[in-house]
């Protein structure tokens, strides 16, 4: 089962992980102003994790492999590491859709 983090960064911006049940970290999310709303997007990682068409595969600058969760806004709600392959990349959205639904939220900025 996999684990989302709340974390908070040093600007005070809350931010989530989800971390695979391995304790490799899969989804990151950008930076919020209040807890409530990071909360509120872990929710949307919670529901679209599953919809194949929420996830945006895209290359980086340096030619790695990356995806990106959106909600069914469009908004950008996760984004995974950097991966060397495309068999790399399918198995982190995989891990996405396997550890997101019942993860456990873990606080760790109280």
């Amino acid at each position: 089962m996999g684990t989302f983090i709340i974390t908070k960064r040093v600007d005070g911006e809350f931010m989530f992980c989800l971390e695979a049940g391995n304790g490799e970290t899969i989804l990151n999310s950008e930076g919020y102003s209040t807890k409530s709303n990071c909360q509120n997007v872990i929710d949307s990682v919670k529901r679209n994790a599953a919809d194949d068409n929420k996830y945006d595969l895209r290359v980086a600058s340096n030619g790695k492999l990356y995806f990106t969760l959106e909600a069914t806004n469009g908004q950008t709600i996760g984004i995974s590491e950097l991966y060397e392959s495309e068999m790399g990349r399918s198995h982190g959205i995989l891990s996405v859709k396997t550890n997101a639904p019942d993860a456990i939220i873990q606080d760790a900025t109280i």
